[in-house]
């Protein structure tokens, strides 16, 4: 989830993988998957940050847990 502002600077919290584009007109609108539209207060160059940093943020958490050889999810049923 990334953390963005609506117009009136109400906050959100968004599911990244829901965007499809993101354009300046000259307001930023995110468009979702479904066709829906959002107008935010961040640039598009922050929005596409935002995402970065939560996909990268993704990342380093399945590296911390490899590396802490935990498992998350239990396999044995019995």
């Amino acid at each position: 989830m990334i953390r963005l502002h609506r117009i009136r600077g109400e906050e959100m919290f968004l599911n990244a993988d829901l965007i499809e584009s993101v354009q300046a007109t000259p307001d930023t609108v995110v468009t979702l998957v479904d066709g829906r539209k959002l107008v935010v207060r961040e640039t598009p160059e922050e929005v596409v940050d935002a995402i970065r940093d939560f996909r990268a943020s993704v990342l380093r958490r399945a590296d911390d847990l490899r590396d802490a050889d935990v498992v998350p999810f239990p396999t044995d049923r019995s």
